[in-house]
């Protein structure tokens, strides 16, 4: 990809009048999240990794400014293959000091995304991308600095991943979040329950808000190993004769881990030879403990963090994918084992709801009731004319409603909605008259700044 300092400015062409201005400032995106692969701790790493490709193939130059990992490049570069676009990677450096708490981290962060961006001295972009509240406040920065329209995708909220607002950190976080709603022009949401839990928990105005799924790369997924490779990767695992109940995810409670150990002496009354094999990083010790006070610590392993090409072969030798979640906006997860024939079970809340249909593409189960969930899964290991239908409906599923050619057209018309809003923030206050977490002091001595 070529550099996009003043050498490259020159070459742009002239802006134009009406549509073709929204067309021709849609080109260059200024995207920021904490996370991109390798560093991946939830799924907004891939989503914001396969997303920002995916609008380069459609002519968009984007430059993803993003958290410093160890090992990873402070520069990547990634054109599109076509020679259109491209996706240019700048990771910010490590802060020279431990920060005292997470809400700290962040904001540590914030000013290193915004020292990363200076250094390469770019102000070029039409639009600025904010993925989640943890570059909110970098995100506002820049809109207000730099005078560029602002879309922000809440990924997740905070009251929606801790059953409400309970601790003064939760009510910053639900803050920050309302904050980012408040400054963005547009905000994408992953689902229609997402955009539920947007316009009634963050106030944010309907008009505002457009629902865009996430997607799933069909290549990421699709193990091309033979089957006597993938056997003795099985074995890893499970025996020959067990049956491979497969989950990953963050190990949080909001996953539904303990639900599906739960789940498991029901399973392997009905299933002997059921094992389960959990997948992602976070503290498992009191899920193995969990398992043994079961009689049953030795039909769970914990395989912990996994590469991508280690989770390609275990959707590839997986039974079942069981996903039983307290809470998800989405379901990526769904999305992949669905994407590599794997039949899944989930729980009937939130994005499941609408990524997976009921005995069609998949099958729901009551969230948090191991009752339910063993049913569910038992049904998948006691039909096998189910689960082929399951596989083969699941697949076609992702690749009619999920490519990311879509879903990346779908974004771009979000953008121009952006680019071509009305302007009416001339002589607006700097910062918000009200909202959660706002100081009245400070609103009313800026407002007496300006009329000064």
């Amino acid at each position: 990809m070529q550099p996009r300092g003043a050498a490259e400015k020159a070459k742009v062409k002239p802006r134009l009048g009406g549509a073709e201005a929204v067309k021709e400032k849609s080109q260059r995106v200024l995207m920021l999240s904490w996370e991109y692969p390798p560093r991946l701790v939830g799924g907004m790493g891939r989503h914001v990794d396969e997303l920002s490709q995916a609008l380069a193939k459609t002519g968009a130059w984007v430059d993803v400014v993003t958290a410093h990992h160890p090992g990873a490049p402070e520069r990547e570069e990634k054109p599109d293959a076509g020679g259109r676009g491209g996706v240019r990677v700048l990771r910010a450096w490590p802060s020279p000091i431990d920060p005292l708490d997470f809400v700290c981290d962040i904001h540590q962060l914030g000013f290193g995304l915004l020292q990363r961006l200076l250094a390469e001295r770019v102000a070029d972009y039409d639009l600025i991308h904010a993925h989640d509240w943890l570059v909110a406040f970098p995100a506002r920065t820049l809109k207000h600095g730099l005078g560029l329209p602002l879309v922000a995708t809440i990924h997740a909220t905070e009251a929606g991943r801790m059953s409400g607002i309970h601790t003064p950190e939760q009510h910053y976080i639900h803050s920050a979040e309302w904050l980012l709603s408040y400054e963005a022009r547009r905000v994408i949401c992953c689902s229609e329950t997402m955009a539920g839990e947007v316009l009634a928990g963050l106030s944010t105005p309907r008009d505002k808000v457009r629902v865009v799924p996430n997607g799933v790369d069909l290549d990421r997924v699709a193990c091309h190993e033979g089957p006597e490779q993938l056997k003795e990767f099985r074995r890893r695992w499970a025996r020959d004769n067990e049956r491979i109940i497969f989950f990953v995810g963050r190990l949080v409670r909001e996953k539904g881990v303990e639900v599906l150990i739960d789940a498991l002496p029901e399973v392997i009354a009905a299933h002997p030879r059921a094992k389960l094999v959990v997948a992602g990083g976070g503290w498992h010790r009191h899920l193995w403990e969990r398992a043994a006070g079961k009689g049953l610590g030795h039909k769970v392993v914990f395989a912990g963090f996994v590469s991508e090409e280690e989770l390609r072969r275990l959707y590839a030798v997986a039974d079942v994918a069981a996903f039983p979640s307290l809470y998800e906006p989405f379901g990526i997860v769904a999305l992949e084992a669905m994407a590599a024939e794997v039949p899944v079970v989930t729980s009937d809340i939130g994005g499941f709801r609408e990524v997976v249909r009921h005995e069609e593409t998949g099958i729901h189960t009551w969230a948090n009731n191991p009752g339910s969930l063993a049913w569910g899964i038992n049904r998948v290991f006691s039909d096998a004319r189910l689960a082929q239908r399951l596989r083969r409906n699941g697949r076609a599923e992702v690749e009619r409603r999920y490519g990311w050619e879509g879903i990346a057209a779908r974004t771009r018309e979000v953008y121009a909605e952006a680019l071509s809003a009305e302007q009416n923030e001339a002589g607006a206050p700097v910062v918000p008259r009200a909202g959660p977490g706002v100081r009245p002091r400070y609103v009313a001595g800026k407002e007496a700044y300006r009329r000064s």
